[in-house]
């Protein structure tokens, strides 16, 4: 995400095994409750996340969402289906749904209807279901819910709902908001495997992440788009929308499939901009290695004003693409900032929110450090600027790995500073060696400060890294700059 949604986030609510994609749901055996051992419980409302402790829900762990969702353009009107496999983490006699906004029709467990009850919740509501069998830990089960909803009406929290001049929709569900859209475990340690069946009627088109399978046509002129996204995505990433868009095409210089979306009427204009594509792959790969993920590309859309880094899909509003006084096409920075989150916070996943200088540290430096190689500007002189205002950032929303709430400078400039200091420190070789094999090492995982900290060390062998970035990320004020004695906090 950029910098431009920071005011937004600072209001905003935050390992499973996977399986096929299409293989039928395993269902637990009934076991009675007199089973030796077996104590069900409620799950957990909220599964303690730092800044959104009523974030998500403990008791389980999702293996895959299916999602079902069609959307009346203009209207704003939907109804959706989610079918969710998921391993129950302990007994469970009930368990919750993150969900905000939706009328629910039916719930079932396992292919039996459950119970179920609304309540309202710090950043949503909670769906509390009752399966008519408690849960065993370890045992496989499905939930089914059937909903339905207006994408404008009210929320209890903030929607991720975004509207365009098309009468369409674009997600935009960091950090809380996938809650708007369906029943889910909206935490960013709860990672699953996606299908979606996205329907759109004529003259609009279905966007998601992962793959478009295939379409199918409906008797009323409408077309079911069908996605898959074959790598695990936490439900903050989640990229959906039905727009008057037409889908642009390519490959990157390896052969990975390239798919945009841009306006229609409006290919010539934005064609170029996407075309940039395959050349910001190389720059980054050569870097970071393979492209995590089977797909990727660019949703430019009017209803959007941000760029926001959605698994596969990223998504940028209208207004970016604009040269800058000296000519310069500047907006790549933010292309590049967005695509370098498909390794270091799409595939490798902070565990928790407060983590979350392990997403923008880097998508910053890289951006910067590309801006800098065409000669837009110079990383000395952005490191510099932030090092003066730090301190003072530290002291109001706490340092780079221990922020006081989510969009702040600390994890974003300050996040690049302490990479830019770690590189002088280290030195460019083993600098480029803990960058290159952090998210080879973690792919498709969720992470911590302390999982960074442990992988600087081992890959350089130099223990002394261990006190440098734990100052740097969690102290007070901001250790001396190697190479720059001179550099001071302003007072």
């Amino acid at each position: 995400m950029t910098s431009t949604r920071r005011a937004l986030l600072k209001g905003a609510g935050a390992a499973a095994v996977t399986v096929p994609l299409f293989a039928a749901p395993a269902v637990a055996a009934g076991t009675s409750a007199g089973a030796t051992g077996f104590d069900p419980q409620p799950g957990a409302p909220g599964v303690g996340d730092p800044l959104f402790p009523t974030l998500g829900n403990g008791g389980y762990q999702v293996v895959h969402y299916d999602l079902t969702f069609d959307f009346t353009p203009v209207t704003y009107d939907f109804s959706g289906v989610v079918r969710m496999n998921a391993q129950a983490t302990q007994d469970l006699s009930a368990f919750n749904l993150d969900t905000d906004g939706h009328t629910i029709d039916s719930v079932e467990v396992n292919g039996s209807p459950a119970p179920s009850a609304l309540s309202v919740g710090k950043s949503g509501q909670e769906l509390t279901v009752t399966p008519a069998a408690p849960l065993h830990k370890g045992a496989p089960f499905t939930v089914t819910v059937a909903y339905r909803g207006n994408g404008k009406a009210p929320r209890v929290g903030l929607t991720g709902w975004r509207f365009g001049s098309d009468g369409g929709f674009a997600s935009a569900v960091q950090s809380s908001r996938a809650d708007t859209f369906l029943p889910c475990n909206d935490t960013p340690s709860d990672k699953a495997t996606w299908t979606f069946h996205i329907a759109a009627p004529e003259g609009y088109v279905a966007a998601a992440n992962g793959e478009l399978t295939h379409k199918t046509r409906r008797s009323d002129g409408s077309t079911v788009w069908h996605f898959a996204l074959r790598e695990r995505m936490p439900t903050e990433l989640l990229g959906i929308a039905v727009v008057k868009g037409t889908y642009l095409y390519g490959t990157s210089h390896t052969g990975l499939p390239l798919r945009h979306v841009v306006p229609q009427g409006q290919e010539d204009k934005y064609g170029p901009v996407v075309a940039r594509t395959p050349d910001h792959l190389a720059w980054l790969e050569a870097k970071f290695g393979k492209y995590p993920f089977s797909v990727y590309g660019l949703h430019i859309y009017d209803g959007y004003t941000d760029a926001l880094e959605n698994s596969t899909l990223t998504l940028m509003g209208t207004n970016w693409f604009k040269l800058n006084a000296d000519g310069n096409p500047t907006y790549e920075n933010t292309m590049v900032h967005e695509l370098t989150h498909q390794w270091f916070g799409d595939s490798v996943t902070p565990n928790d929110w407060q983590q979350a200088w392990l997403n923008e540290g880097p998508a910053t430096y890289y951006a910067a450090l590309y801006s800098e190689e065409r000669g837009w500007s110079k990383m000395v002189d952005k490191m510099r600027t932030t090092y003066g205002k730090l301190d003072a950032i530290r002291a109001s929303d706490g340092p780079p790995g221990l922020p006081k709430a989510l969009g702040g400078t600390n994890i974003y400039d300050g996040g690049a500073l302490v990479l830019y200091a770690l590189q002088l420190q280290a030195g460019q070789r083993k600098f480029d060696r803990i960058m290159g094999l952090w998210p080879r090492r973690f792919k498709d995982r969720t992470v911590t400060s302390e999982d960074f900290i442990r992988h600087a060390v081992d890959v350089t062998g130099d223990r002394s890294l261990d006190a440098f970035l734990r100052d740097w990320l969690f102290g007070a004020v901001n250790p001396p700059m190697p190479g720059h004695p001179d550099w001071t906090a302003a007072a």
